[in-house]
């Protein structure tokens, strides 16, 4: 694939970024993507390799040799086709996927591997500045109703899935806008909701039906997680009209950290935060944002969504910006024999860390320090681990001046109220209890009643999620039809 001695003549070519003062200053995506000439090389760097370990080290299982070699070739259309055939929205993998195949590829063992997912990126942005992207409706329809709670990427993927085979699809989503956390949990300048205003269009021409600001069941009392909606549908009501019901929400509980304090005025869930600088940025007015302006933020959690509050946070102008992680600090280079072709373990510097971030690890929060109610800092001590467990390191104790504490620990599982208003068992960490392989392909307890994406694996990536849709529509086809003709 690509060209034979290519791997030897070329280097990696790695996406640009706008200067840090210039993209601090708004919201916008600030990634410079490779030029037609750069993804040419970066494909051309894709070896003969006889096993493609990138292939399986990729969620979806992209062609990934193969529309390598098509874009060395210059064939993007049939690239686009490739790419399409195991990937329903490459504009967002592309964006915001980790890239785990590229820690998969042969040239990782001794050297920097292909740059797959930059050619990932370069292929969609190419296919729709061409055309090559438009609406595939069924020739045939079914006349099956199945309903899809959820317009994440699990979702979406799923209802693109079952409408192209032509069953009726309605979306429903509890907040104002299709996404799920695409919209409302990733900041626009990692992914612009451009990407997936033009994919709603291409699938409502495909006949999806999106009913936003629709809540299917219920929160709990007091619950933190965004919802923006105006009506509501119970479970019952859905099972009755629809002859399939796909749960493919995200997993929205937030982890908390009850420690005392923990009630004090600036102490909050990452999702209360990111969720509504996205709404502003959509051009909505909205009362009481929560904001970091001349605030001393810290944030404590060290993955993406703590990533993503520190570039919010300073694009809001904080004082100051600290994140914390409870683990050691990784090493700068992972140790490739012992961990390729799998996803290795290393310190990961962000783009918002890069724009301003004091990362502070082996740290964890006794209590969150306040004065009249309000946060004023945080009392935190040193750890260490030793044998898997952490110990405190005595007299590290030390208060850290803090206006506003960002909780981004991750997600302990989906709403448990929405998941068993349909009577849906959960296993053991609290998700919708499904399995995957082909005797229960995605089926719940509950009869007619699927589970895909983080609502029944946990909070995960979004090229999990698009694989899981995809996977559950091939289920759900197979349960209406008795066949199916959708790739698993």
């Amino acid at each position: 694939m690509g060209k034979v001695t290519g791997f030897l003549e070329y280097e990696r070519i790695e996406e640009g970024y706008a200067p840090v003062p210039q993209r601090l200053k708004h919201y916008k995506e600030f990634v410079i993507g490779l030029a037609a000439d750069q993804a040419k090389v970066q494909g051309a760097r894709c070896m003969d390799c006889g096993t493609p370990f990138c292939n399986s080290g990729c969620p979806v299982n992209n062609v990934i040799p193969d529309f390598n070699d098509l874009v060395y070739r210059g064939d993007w259309k049939n690239a686009i086709t490739v790419l399409h055939s195991t990937n329903n929205f490459p504009e967002f993998t592309g964006r915001i996927c980790p890239a785990p195949c590229e820690a998969a590829c042969t040239l990782n063992v001794n050297d920097d591997p292909v740059g797959i997912k930059s050619i990932e990126h370069a292929i969609i942005d190419r296919a729709w500045e061409e055309g090559f992207v438009v609406p595939q409706p069924p020739a045939v329809k079914t006349g099956r109703k199945v309903a899809v709670v959820g317009s994440g990427p699990a979702g979406l993927a799923a209802a693109q899935q079952l409408a192209r085979a032509g069953h009726a699809v309605t979306v429903f989503e509890k907040n104002d806008r299709v996404g799920g956390l695409l919209r409302y949990g990733i900041p626009d300048f990692k992914m612009e909701k451009s990407h997936i205003d033009r994919r709603v269009a291409q699938m409502e021409a495909e006949g999806v039906v999106f009913r936003t600001g629709v809540m299917v069941g219920e929160l709990p009392k007091g619950s933190k997680v965004t919802n923006w909606a105006k009506s509501t549908v119970t479970p019952d009501e859905l099972k009755a009209q629809f002859d399939a019901v796909l749960l493919a929400g995200g997993a929205e509980a937030s982890r908390d950290l009850p420690v005392p304090g923990r009630d004090l005025d600036g102490v909050h869930f990452a999702m209360e935060f990111l969720p509504q600088q996205n709404k502003v940025n959509a051009g909505d007015k909205l009362k009481g944002q929560l904001r970091a302006d001349g605030k001393h933020v810290i944030v404590i959690g060290g993955g993406d969504t703590g990533s993503d509050c520190v570039g919010t946070s300073n694009r809001h102008g904080a004082a100051s910006v600290t994140q914390f992680e409870l683990m050691p600090m990784p090493p700068e280079q992972e140790d490739k024999p012992l961990t390729w072709p799998y996803w290795p373990y290393k310190l990961r510097t962000s783009s918002s860390h890069e724009e301003g971030c004091q990362r502070e690890f082996a740290i964890a929060t006794k209590e969150f320090v306040g004065e009249k109610g309000k946060l004023t800092g945080l009392k935190t001590v040193r750890v260490e681990w030793k044998n898997g467990k952490m110990n405190e390191v005595p007299g590290s104790e030390q208060v850290l001046k803090a206006d506003l504490a960002l909780l981004a620990m991750g997600f302990v599982s989906p709403v448990a109220t929405v998941v068993q208003g349909f009577g849906v068992e959960l296993d053991a960490r609290g998700n919708a209890k499904a399995g995957t392989d082909a005797a229960t392909g995605y089926r719940t307890n509950v009869d007619k009643v699927f589970a895909a994406g983080d609502m029944r694996r946990g909070q995960s990536l979004v090229v999990w999620a698009i694989r899981e849709g995809r996977q559950a529509a091939r289920a759900v086809d197979e349960f209406l039809m008795g066949s199916t003709s959708l790739p698993r």
